[in-house]
């Protein structure tokens, strides 16, 4: 039984998501954020990588000074899941 989200699920769950978009071709849910400063994109990143740690599911980011790329999805499950919404989730609240 799979756990993978439909794409009506995904955009249900992202509509209560700022920011967060689903790439269909990517299979994963996508957003940029913006810090004030490296050290702030940097804590975020943080945080972010102890729940990661945590639920054993990890992001893919890219970071440059106050910009952190993120991209979310269940690699074992071929693409979105639970795992994903809620680590975006948490790193909404992380940014806020």
């Amino acid at each position: 039984m799979s756990n993978q989200f439909t794409e009506q699920e995904i955009n249900d769950a992202l509509s209560t998501l700022k920011g967060w978009e689903y790439v269909a071709e990517d299979k994963a849910i996508k957003k940029t954020f913006l810090f004030k400063n490296f050290s702030e994109a940097w804590g975020f990143m943080n945080r972010a990588a102890l729940l990661a740690e945590k639920m054993d599911h990890h992001p893919e980011w890219f970071n440059v000074y106050n910009k952190v790329e993120v991209t979310m999805t269940t690699h074992d499950e071929d693409g979105v899941t639970l795992k994903d919404i809620t680590m975006a989730t948490a790193m909404n609240g992380f940014a806020a």
